[in-house]
């Protein structure tokens, strides 16, 4: 609603202007300025700003005090005649005061809001109005629609549409241009009484009490540019809350540096500048003040980045250019002495100056020039698009916002070089908003706009501009300029104001040069005691700063500060109350009273079973495995390991690796991979697979490098546990011990070993996520959530407690939280910092804390006379501490207690307070009250013996030699920890951890990941059903009513708190289970007094430093806690200054892909050398990276993915394999022996003497018509009738694959690569596709094969002429022999197999040369070439995809004999013998996996044992007479072994048969058939008179494959084409009839219904074996109850006598010349018995009947005509049946 007027140039002068908006600014808490040269014309047009507004909507200041130029007067209009004129009143006469309304009820419509309103005439009160809530902004100031619509709540007149009648209305009597903004003030509602009061402000943009102006110096009336591809958050986004230090009052909460609001661009567009120039409103539209807070909340994140780029400078600018000679600057004297600082000088733009004098009081840092260095350097993106009108901030511009940022910095905050950085960012960006989003637009430069025109920031306007900013907060920033013709000038001012004291009040000086023609320089000098100490304690490296604080203390300038420590003024000095403490020796032992009282409170150690959410995450890193191993880079061949080993690394600490080999040895993970045996694992074992990281780590890792290379056929895991520990490069840092990871896990021996995979675990994976990472992103397994929406995922018993719970304490406001800060400890501590200069702050604060501790417990042991006056040399936190300490082992009978976590990073200060602690402890007589612990890495854990009785007397021990080895078995005892090292080290702690007192841990180093891992400590798992309690108060327990709910036990902790027990002698296991939920009082018991008992699931409480309280709790823009932000490790930096910030929804995957792409290792970083020219990554391929929170559960996940993993090893290792007894045997034929036992092979006149046994004996053929002999008695139970679920219901055993076993596409060892295709002689896939033609009687028509033949395989066959005509395959002489050789083809009928098929020979032949060829349907051909590249493959013709398995066979054998033939001709046109070509082909099954043979000369009876295919084929091939015979086999394996049987026999053939195709020319496979197409060949073969043998000595393993196969049939309509359930009595109908048609071949209809009804069809038959169904020429599958009599109508055949036998059907199949009238009149049949006539069509049906003059003796009806259910053009059978009369 603002005004429209147009203006001219103000009248005021430019200065006056400027100095207005940089102190309007400045009083801003937004530090990016806003544009000032701008603000002396007005536009034509305002583009609108984020909210729909344009920039000048709310830009009225609230009552023109900001502006010397007067205010534009304003002429209301005069009111109505008549009505009332009353201030307060309408013009209506209504009352309209809040105070008058307050009580009474008011009509407010639906969609307004009261809102009171400030009258500039009654400034007392307010006035009260409705107004439509749309027209005003919501809490962030934002989504206000412009205009206004308002009711008068006292005439109660509606429908207000303009803010000026409003007005008016009500007598605002204004005398300025009336808006809303400026007089819509408060949001008013009624209180508990009902009463109207007033509310919150309304949160106009830019208005109100915390009206927020920030200054904007535009950059570079060039300057422009776009953002980053990847959606960099706007940089309007602008800080929460930055306000001048001066006025910041210190608050527990405090906003983020970079918390964001709504951004304004800058005015562009094509009219920016068209027009006369228009005035301005006074004042400005201000950065965002939405998210503005009150003054008085206001604070900064303190300390500064630990970026290495920090230089300590102790000689003259070490690291600084030359600067011009004859400048230098002398530092003078006793600088430190007499200003007590050391002052640190930030270089910033151009040389500094040479130093001489007493240089070594002068620190000199880099950081900030690093800092404008990369915020200068544009990412590649805006140097791809030509000349850019994208230009960095310019040198001006950096300083001014440098100066902007130290003025709002509070007296004691640091400068955080991160904060600048990105303030720089949000400058930028805002500068260059169109360019940018021109840029994340699709590029259309012809449309490009100019960038806005601004006038740049001149090197002469910077100096004054630079003083006006600091100017408004006092001497708190000084800015050395106008009169400064040089950095050394401005330097050696700098140090003379020093030494003369007139910088006590300031913390900065900045000193800028600029001179005409020369680029401007700059620098900032710290002259802050605060600042300076934390400066130049930044500057250490950690161990460098622990080496200071050990000098400190060894050289003892440490004593003064503890003397004077030791003083507590007018009550005395320590050491002399403690002479005066009152022991009394009498008093019995806390700990010796125990010892009756433990009967009612036990530790109950139970089994402990993996959580569901470690399962999940072992599954996990079993399926990545598994995903590498499946993937077609050959790098993990889990086919050929056979058991798993493993390696787990852990820091050099003693109690994380006592820890780690008491989680293996209770995990059972070792006696599940078999490494040792059950009964005699003890920790000591198991200490063997857990290794330091120290100098002893070398030979362990080389042993096993060894070890590996030597056993290939094992995996070795190595667990890299605590992985962000030790990641610097071997190459940097060989004498600081580390890089020992470096060396031993990156090196060139595990990394080419194809048998180690690397598993990195760790909590902060941060480091290892860089550019240069070895750890592909689809390798990283992160912790999943346990909670989604509160729905518990996993069905957890616990509950993770960890950072970011610890964070939603402190904002939850209803009781104290769990994470705070100690005010009073840090005031004393602050006091002797400025005392002590030189003194390191670790010394300082360590030595008041434990003077606190010491007066603690001085005062809570009440054995110090007038102990009431020492609390107020402690802390209230500290007394609580010890208090709790010390009284919860008194209160409960079984002395249990509370652990009391101390950390103090200094081993020399942890030690010094352990001695302190102890000497106050012992002259207090506490011995025995609680343990002091001095937490050390390098050693051993340690503890008195008295605790450690009390300890074992609590778990029943009765080992006179356990000690306690980890912190985890210190449970319930009353003790003070002091942990020390410079970071943690993956200790765990147990549940009865109360209190992490972080006080002492350093402000210095801001990486997330030492923050984070510090917070770790207080990492806690609690029971799902209680939800995290926050602390009811400090110390204080839960409530006793909490008691019972705590009852239930809850074993179920893991890392950190799973509190692993030991065992007793009884050898119980324990597993990690800790004592926490076992140990939790029953409601009844007298153990309500125990404090630990009641609080074993409640998390402990965490002080830390007030300034890292501030950074933790703080949050950025993004919502994100604000360490998040920060540099992630110190080895890693940040690619670019322009990188987004993390945001709040990103998944753990996406914040790995951030760091991978926004950081890059530092030089001593292992991965800094992880690159390789050309490639974009440079991937480990057997590495694996598993995250998680810190005491989540991470060790027993990998543990048990060990475990999972040799299971599954041995899993691939085993196979399902088919064990049936034969069926069908009788006693009789056992007693007949024809060859002795130990015969070689068979002797064919011997075999002519055996009878065929008709019987069919393989169970895969329980379910089929038995064959009838003489003789024949079918077995009593007889064979149960089997549905066609044939692999669920079949006997099958697990068995171990041998080393001859052949395998499936998933196997691929190194031994396999040439095998399958990898030969380096020819490309992988290369193969060509050949035709072979030839002509079958049979089939009437010439049929033509496709063989798909490799390169490699090409020598098997022979070709006109080489790439020519494929002529045949090539067959060696009966006479060849070779030792590695396989005479025979071998061919394999597949479908469906491709995956799991088992055509992988090498193992199963030994190595020995063979030819194998894949026999595939032509549709099945790309699949099996695809996985099968290297094999040989026969396509079978088009019109055979939908065949079954008779056809391939039949295929197989007349290929074969033509190729024999083809063969003989060309050993002949050669001079060769014709008939001494090897005749014998091998028809082996897809599922043959493995071959044994019978051992007869075993101790225990006959046994078998496990050869190659090679040893059966070559004993086979090497019988003397093996051209007798036509077929010979081998026996199917059954765990029963040999049923009584001779080492030959003559009968049915399965599976794997030797075929002699020139013996057995006449007889074919019936192309036609689909089931039993074996017995029935083996039948006619049998009955032409051929030799049929089968090898006893040699048997086949057959795997179950419940995929594809030839067995696998479909039953489906032709109309859905989606398998039906359709019943057997379906697959016929009557000819010409309307019945449902099958898209099922017509044969394969006709064998399932003759299968399944033929009860029906030969009602005489069924279960009548002595009348058999006579079979003619053919056997058919009637179904088990039906006995079927194969005779043939060949002459010359040999059939079985069938003189007297009765038969009860006849059976004729497509019966050709052979069967006649007269040879059917030989048999005899039963009166009413059934003949079925099979014929392929209706006509040939009727010639059949007439030729064989059936209708003589059977009967024929109409109704008995039949056909399969197919239709025409499937070409359906027709059969007949008839009675016999």
């Amino acid at each position: 609603m603002g005004n429209s007027y147009a203006g001219q140039l103000r009248t005021t002068r430019f200065e006056e202007v400027l100095h207005n908006s940089i102190e309007a600014s400045l009083r801003s808490n937004t530090v990016v300025p806003r544009p000032v040269f701008s603000q002396l014309y007005l536009e034509t047009e305002q583009p609108l700003a984020h909210d729909g507004r344009t920039e000048n909507d709310d830009e009225d200041d609230e009552d023109g005090s900001e502006s010397n130029s007067p205010p534009l007067p304003y002429q209301m209009k005069p009111p109505p005649e008549g009505c009332c004129t009353t201030d307060g009143f309408c013009q209506a006469g209504r009352d309209l005061r809040l105070s008058s309304l307050a009580s009474d009820p008011l009509d407010v419509p639906p969609g307004f809001m009261l809102v009171g309103i400030k009258s500039p005439s009654l400034p007392e009160t307010l006035l009260v109005c409705a107004v439509d809530r749309r027209f005003l902004p919501d809490e962030r100031g934002r989504n206000a629609l412009l205009g206004f619509s308002g009711n008068c709540m006292g005439c109660g007149e509606k429908g207000f549409r303009y803010f000026t009648e409003f007005s008016n209305h009500i007598n605002l009597k204004l005398s300025t241009q009336p808006k809303k903004q400026k007089h819509l003030k408060y949001h008013l509602y009624r209180n508990n009484q009902g009463v109207l009061v007033k509310g919150a402000l309304i949160c106009w943009r830019g208005h109100g009490k915390t009206r927020i102006h920030v200054l904007y110096l535009a950059s570079d009336s060039k300057s422009g540019s776009h953002v980053d591809p990847v959606g960099l958050p706007q940089i309007a986004d602008v800080p929460h809350s930055l306000t001048n230090g001066n006025h910041a009052v210190p608050s527990i909460t405090q906003p983020p540096l970079n918390q964001s609001g709504p951004g304004r661009p800058l005015v562009t567009g094509p009219h920016a500048n068209a027009g006369p120039p228009k005035k301005r409103h006074k004042g400005w539209s201000p950065e965002s003040s939405a998210n503005s807070v009150p003054e008085n909340t206001v604070k900064t994140p303190p300390s500064s980045s630990a970026l290495p780029t920090l230089s300590l400078s102790s000689s003259q600018g070490a690291s600084t250019p030359l600067s011009p000679p004859g400048l230098s600057v002398t530092v003078p004297d006793q600088l430190l002495h007499t200003c007590r600082l050391q002052p640190v000088i930030f270089k910033g733009h151009g040389p500094l100056p040479q130093m001489t004098g007493n240089v070594s009081e002068v620190l000199v840092s880099s950081l900030l020039q690093s800092c404008y260095l990369s915020s200068q350097t544009l990412p590649r993106v805006y140097q791809h698009y030509g000349p850019s009108p994208i230009q960095p901030l310019s040198t001006e511009m950096q300083i001014l916002l440098t100066v902007y940022y130290l003025v709002q910095l509070g007296p004691d905050q640091v400068p955080l070089i991160e904060d600048l950085e990105q303030i720089f960012m949000r400058s930028w960006r805002e500068s260059h908003l169109s360019e940018i989003r021109q840029y994340q637009q699709p590029q259309t430069p012809h449309l490009c706009l100019p960038p806005q025109s601004q006038q740049p920031l001149t090197p002469s306007q910077l100096p004054w501009l630079a003083q006006l900013a600091a100017s408004s907060c006092g001497e708190g920033v000084v800015v050395l300029g106008e009169q400064i013709k040089s950095l050394a000038q401005g330097l050696q001012q700098t140090f003379s104001r020093l030494m003369e004291g007139r910088l006590e009040n300031t913390n900065y000086v900045v000193i800028i040069v600029t001179a005409q023609g020369q680029e401007t320089q700059s620098c900032v000098v710290v002259t802050g005691k605060h600042q300076c100490r934390a400066l130049a304690e930044n500057m250490y490296s950690p161990s460098e700063g622990l080496k200071e604080i050990n000098h400190q203390l060894s050289t003892g300038v440490a004593q003064e500060l503890i003397h004077f420590c030791n003083l507590l003024g007018q009550d005395g000095d320590m050491d002399s109350l403690l002479d005066s403490a009152t022991v009394d020796s009498n008093e019995p032992s806390p700990l010796s009273s125990s010892q009756e009282s433990t009967e009612d409170r036990k530790y109950s150690v139970e089994w402990r079973e993996v959580r569901p959410i470690q399962l999940a995450v072992a599954r996990k890193l079993l399926s990545h495995v598994c995903a590498i191993a499946d993937s077609s880079t050959q790098n993990l061949d889990l086919g050929s390991f056979d058991r798993v080993s493993f390696l787990i690394l852990v820091p050099p600490s003693e109690v994380t690796f006592q820890q780690t080999v008491l989680h293996l040895w209770s995990s059972g993970v070792l006696q599940e991979l078999g490494s040792l045996d059950q009964e005699c694992v003890s920790q000591q074992d198991a200490e063997r697979y857990v290794v330091k990281m120290d100098q002893g780590a070398q030979a362990r890792i080389d042993s096993l490098i060894q070890e590996a290379h030597s056993n290939s056929y094992t995996l070795y895991i190595l667990v890299h546990d605590h992985a962000h520990w030790d990641i610097s490069s071997i190459a940097t840092r060989p004498e600081s011990g580390l890089g020992l990871v470096d060396q031993l896990l990156n090196s060139r021996q595990v990394r080419d070993a194809p048998n180690i995979l690397i598993l990195h675990v760790t909590s902060f994976p941060f480091a290892l996520q860089t550019q240069y990472t070895r750890i592909s992103p689809y390798n990283e397994i992160h912790w999943p959530s346990t909670f989604s929406n509160d729905v518990d995922l996993y069905h957890e018993r616990t509950r993770y407690f960890g950072v970011s719970e610890l964070l939603e304490s402190t904002r939850s406001g209803s009781s104290l939280p769990l994470m705070r800060y100690d005010s009073s400890f840090e005031s004393m501590a602050s006091a002797l910092e400025e005392r002590f200069p030189k003194l390191h702050s670790a010394v300082i604060r360590t030595t008041v804390l434990i003077q606190h501790y010491c007066v603690a417990l001085m005062a809570a042991s009440g054995r110090i006379g007038g102990s009431h006056t020492l609390h107020k040399h402690t802390s209230v936190e500290t007394l609580e501490i010890v208090q709790s300490l010390l009284t919860a082992a008194q209160q409960c009978p079984a002395r249990h207690g509370h652990m009391v976590l101390l950390r103090i990073p200094s081993l020399a200060l942890a030690a010094w307070a352990h001695r302190r602690l102890s000497r106050v402890r012992r002259q207090l007589g506490l011995e025995e009250s609680f343990e002091i612990i001095l937490g050390n890495p390098n050693q051993a854990l340690n503890i008195g013996q008295t605790f450690i009785d009390q300890i074992k007397t609590w778990l029943k021990i009765q080992d006179s030699d356990w000690v306690p080895r980890t912190y985890l078995e210190l449970e319930a005892l009353p003790c003070i920890l002091i942990l020390s090292g410079a970071e943690p080290l993956g200790e765990s702690l147990p549940r009865s951890l109360k209190y992490c007192d972080l006080r002492v841990i350093s402000c210095s180093y801001l990486q997330r990941t030492t923050l984070e891992q510090e917070l770790g400590l207080a990492a806690y798992l609690v029971r799902a059903e209680s939800r995290p309690p926050h602390n009811p108060g400090p110390g204080s327990d839960l409530l006793e009513s909490d008691a019972e709910k705590l009852s239930s036990t809850d074993n179920e902790e893991e890392e950190g708190q799973d509190n692993a027990l030991p065992p007793a002698q009884s050898r119980r296991q324990h597993s990690k289970s800790t004592s926490s939920g076992s140990l939790s009082p029953r409601a009844s018991s007298p153990h309500l007094n125990c404090s630990w008992a009641r609080g074993v699931s409640r998390p402990p409480s965490v002080l830390l430093p007030h300034a890292l309280y501030d950074i933790i709790t703080a949050s950025d823009s993004s919502g994100l806690p604000r360490c998040t932000s920060f540099l992630p490790h110190m080895s890693v930096a940040w690619a670019s200054s322009f990188r987004p910030l993390l945001s709040k929804m990103m998944t753990c995957t996406e914040q790995s892909l951030y760091y991978r792409q926004w950081t890059v290792p530092r030089s001593y970083h292992m991965d800094s050398s992880n690159r390789t020219e050309g490639r974009s990554d440079n991937f480990h391929p057997r590495r694996l990276l598993l995250s998680g929170p810190p005491q989540v559960g991470k060790t027993g996940a990998y543990l048990h993915f060990l475990g999972i993993l040799s299971r599954m090893l041995i899993r691939l290792m085993e196979v399902d394999i088919y064990d049936e007894e034969d069926i069908n045997y009788s006693a009789q034929a056992e007693g007949v022996q024809y060859h002795p036992p130990n015969a070689a092979w068979p002797n064919p006149d011997i075999m002519r003497t055996m009878p065929f046994d008709y019987t069919i004996h393989d169970p895969k053929y329980d379910d089929i018509s038995a064959v009838y002999c003489p003789g024949y008695r079918p077995s009593a139970e007889g064979n149960p009738v089997r549905q066609e679920d044939v692999y669920l219901r079949r006997r099958t055993s697990r068995i171990k694959l041998s080393k001859y076993a052949a395998y499936n596409t998933y196997h691929h060892c190194e031994q396999c690569h040439q095998y399958l295709g990898f030969n380096p002689r020819y490309q992988m896939y290369e193969s060509t596709l050949h035709a072979f033609t030839f002509t079958h009687l049979l089939l009437g028509e010439e049929i033509q094969l496709y063989f798909i033949i490799p390169k490699s395989k090409e020598h098997y066959f022979s070709f006109s002429q080489p790439g020519g005509q494929l002529e045949s395959m090539r067959l060696p002489l009966t006479s060849d022999w070779s030792p590695d050789c396989i005479k025979s083809p071998i061919f394999t009928p597949t479908t469906g197999r491709h995956e799991h098929g088992l055509f992988n020979l090498y193992h199963a032949m030994d190595g020995a040369s063979h030819l194998h060829i894949l026999v595939v349907k032509e549709y099945e051909m790309a699949v099996y070439k695809k996985y099968w590249p290297n094999h040989i493959m026969l396509v079978l013709p088009t019109v055979f995809n939908g065949a079954g398995i008779g056809a391939a066979h039949f295929l197989i054998k007349e290929l074969s004999y033509h190729n024999l033939e083809l063969e003989r001709s060309r050993r002949l046109e050669g001079g060769g013998p014709a008939g001494d070509v090897w005749p014998f082909i091998i028809l082996a099954d897809d599922s043959c996996v493995m071959w044994n043979t019978v051992d007869l000369d075993a101790r225990n009876g006959p046994a078998e044992h496990a050869v190659s295919l090679k040893q059966v084929l070559q004993h086979m091939e090497a019988c003397p007479d093996l051209a007798h015979y036509g077929l010979c086999g081998i026996r199917k394996w059954s765990s029963r072994g040999l049923t009584g049987q001779g080492p030959f026999s003559r009968g049915h053939l399965h599976d794997f048969l030797l075929l002699n195709v020139d013996r057995s020319q006449n007889i074919q496979y019936d192309q036609n058939r689909f089931t039993c197409h074996d017995v029935d060949f083996t039948l006619r073969l049998h009955s032409a008179g051929l030799l049929i043998c089968r090898f006893n000595s040699f048997s086949v393993m057959k795997k179950q494959i419940a995929i594809g196969g030839y067995r696998t049939f479909i039953i489906k309509t032709k109309m859905t084409d989606v398998p039906t359930s359709v019943g057997p009595s379906q697959y016929i109908c009557a000819p010409d009839s309307k019945h449902l048609f099958l898209a099922t071949p017509a044969q394969l209809l006709l064998e399932k219904y003759l299968q399944h009804t033929s009860q029906k069809l030969f009602p005489l038959s069924t279960k009548n074996h002595t009348h058999p169904v006579l079979s003619v020429d053919c056997y058919l599958n009637l179904g088990p109850e039906v006995t079927v009599c194969f005779v043939s109508s060949r002459p010359h055949s040999i059939n079985i006598s069938t003189t007297g036998l009765l038969f009860s059907g006849l059976l004729l199949c497509f019966a050709d010349s052979f069967v006649t009238a007269g040879f059917l009149k030989k048999f005899t049949f039963l009166k009413g018995a059934t003949l079925c006539v099979i014929s392929a069509d209706r006509s040939s049906l009727r010639q059949t009947v007439g030729r064989l003059e059936l209708e003589e003796e059977w009967r024929f009806r109409l109704s008995d005509e039949f056909q399969t259910a197919n239709a025409k053009e499937d070409r359906p059978l027709f059969f007949l049946t008839g009675k016999h009369i």
